[in-house]
C-alpha cells in the first residue's frame, strides 16, 4: 500500500483558502499511522500572486521524517454537466491517497457523461473528484458515508449549511437540486434538472 497522500488547496492572487481544514485532515492521516511529527503546512505554501491556482501538496509517510512537496497548477474548472451511476461495493478511499487507480477505472465507465457518481452498498457516495449534496426543498443533504470526507464538506457541515443522510439511488428522484463540492469549486449548484444531470 502506498503511503503517499496529498491535499488540493485553493489559492487566488496569493491568498490561500481554508488551510486549517487541510491541516486538520493532514494531521488525521498522520494520526492514523501513528506519526507524531506534525509539520505546519503553511510553511510550504507560496502560491503565485496573480491568478487562480490549485496547490497540490504531497507528503510521503514512508520516510522519517516525512517529506512534503508542493506544485502549483493554474486552475481551470472542469465542467460537470452529467453523471453516470456506477456501482462498486468494494471501493475504499477514506484517505486522500495518490493511489487512485480504482477511482480512475470507475471514471473510465462514464461513457458520454462527464463523471461518475459512485454507489456503494446501495448508497450514494461521491463523484471521482467531489462530494455531492442534494436539496429536498428544505435543506441540503450530503451522503453520510462518502468515500472521502472532503474539507469543503466538513466545513459546510460545521456551519450547518448541509446535513448528513443515507441517500439511496431511489431517493434521487425526490430531490430538486444537486451540488458538487471540493476545495476548488466550493459549493457548486448544478442548474440542470435531475433528469438531464443523471444519464
Amino acid at each position: 500500500m502506498s503511503k503517499t497522500f496529498f491535499e488540493t488547496i485553493k489559492a487566488f492572487n496569493g491568498e490561500i483558502f481554508h488551510l486549517s481544514f487541510h491541516q486538520e485532515r493532514y494531521e488525521s492521516v498522520l494520526k492514523h499511522f501513528g506519526i507524531k511529527e506534525i509539520q505546519n503546512l503553511s510553511l510550504y505554501l507560496n502560491p503565485p500572486k496573480n491568478g487562480l491556482y490549485r496547490c497540490r501538496l504531497t507528503y510521503d509517510l514512508s520516510k522519517n521524517p516525512h517529506k512534503i512537496e508542493v506544485t502549483y497548477h493554474e486552475y481551470k474548472k472542469r465542467e460537470i454537466n452529467s453523471l453516470k451511476l456506477v456501482y462498486d461495493d468494494e471501493i475504499t478511499y477514506d484517505l486522500k491517497s495518490t493511489q487512485r487507480e480504482r477511482l480512475d477505472a470507475l471514471y473510465d465507465l462514464r461513457e458520454s457523461c462527464d463523471d461518475v457518481l459512485i454507489v456503494k452498498n446501495s448508497l450514494i457516495t461521491d463523484t471521482t473528484i467531489a462530494n455531492i449534496a442534494f436539496y429536498n426543498s428544505k435543506k441540503w443533504l450530503t451522503p453520510a458515508l462518502p468515500l472521502l470526507k472532503g474539507t469543503t464538506r466538513e466545513r459546510l457541515l460545521r456551519e450547518n449549511k448541509i446535513y448528513e443522510a443515507n441517500i439511496h439511488v431511489e431517493d434521487l428522484k425526490s430531490f430538486s437540486h444537486v451540488a458538487l463540492m471540493n476545495a476548488m469549486i466550493d459549493f457548486d449548484i448544478i442548474t440542470k434538472s435531475n433528469e438531464e444531470f443523471f444519464c
